[in-house]
């Protein structure tokens, strides 16, 4: 558990344009306070993370989320009584004391409430909101566990240890249209539940390169290690005793140096809350590369299918 004294400790980080590892109940985020554009530029430098991906702000209740935004969209309100706090961020427009820099100069800005008590403290007793991507190296693997944190950001101010996050992997972003919402990042929020509320419409404007929140860039959440997808039958050409699986179904994984399944019984949310953890491990195993199976692509799937390509992306897919 961590201490009040500790929390309190890190609050003050933030209050003095510092940067705070902490936990959250998708990742460990790396925090700053948003309204501060100086401290906010220190978390571009310390993850090397490009000026153009904007970030995500964190806030404790939704009081606060309407002083970051101009809108005077209803559905935000049913949204937050249904999701927050929870791994669901919204793309909204932003007020005028929201820095540019932590929305890359876009007129919106994406927003949530953390469901995880460390987090919901940290941000209270800052007294501001804290804007906080994932708390490591970009494109990188993102971290589940403090010591994911410590290996590729040593250089932080403060590292809050909470242990294990619960959800394991990022949030779900959607933005808000005339004719529903869609969705620009997958996670543990299915686009089926949030149908419950308000009906899904994608833009096809939106279909484009542009960078309007997190998680949109073709590559992502890449290991130091060669990953490759497996969506197919093995080639006989590769070695297995070089290399670590990844499995979802535990099965067919006789010859393999390492071996990491990721659910005993094929659970999605299993698979989702380790799959970041799993992937660390294999980066550190002694192997040549890794190869990963592919999960159904439904529900809970699609958001990890979506890590794992992108995770694989820049590998030239095995023959």
């Amino acid at each position: 558990m961590i201490s009040s004294t500790h929390i309190s400790i890190a609050a003050q980080y933030i209050r003095d344009g510092r940067l705070v590892a902490f936990p959250t109940e998708t990742v460990y985020g790396l925090g700053a306070n948003a309204l501060n554009p100086h401290a906010v530029m220190k978390i571009f430098e310390l993850k090397e993370r490009p000026s153009f991906d904007p970030l995500i702000v964190h806030v404790a209740t939704v009081e606060d989320v309407k002083k970051l935004t101009i809108t005077q969209d209803e559905r935000l309100d049913i949204l937050a009584e249904k999701f927050w706090p929870g791994p669901l961020t919204i793309i909204l427009p932003k007020s005028e004391i929201v820095p540019n820099i932590v929305t890359s100069g876009l007129q919106t800005v994406g927003i949530r409430i953390p469901n995880h008590p460390v987090a919901l403290d940290l941000i209270r007793q800052s007294g501001c909101p804290i804007a906080a991507p994932s708390a490591n190296k970009f494109g990188k693997i993102s971290p589940t566990r403090a010591k994911h944190v410590f290996k590729q950001l040593p250089g932080v101010d403060y590292l809050l240890d909470g242990g294990k996050t619960q959800v394991g992997i990022e949030s779900t972003i959607i933005s808000l249209n005339d004719k529903g919402f869609e969705i620009l990042r997958h996670g543990i929020i299915t686009q089926e539940e949030i149908e419950q509320i308000i009906p899904y419409h994608a833009f096809e404007q939106n279909k484009s390169n542009n960078i309007v929140s997190p998680g949109m860039l073709k590559s992502h959440y890449s290991p130091n290690k060669p990953m490759y997808l497996l969506e197919s039958d093995l080639p006989s050409t590769i070695d297995r005793s070089k290399a670590g699986l990844l499995s979802f179904s535990g099965e067919e994984t006789s010859g393999y140096k390492v071996v990491e399944i990721l659910s005993q019984d094929k659970n999605l949310r299993t698979c989702a809350v380790n799959l970041f953890a799993a992937i660390h491990r294999l980066e550190e195993a002694n192997i040549d590369y890794i190869l990963a199976e592919t999960v159904p692509e439904k529900g809970i799937g699609i958001a990890i299918m979506d890590r794992l390509r992108k995770a694989t992306y820049k590998y030239q897919p095995i023959k």
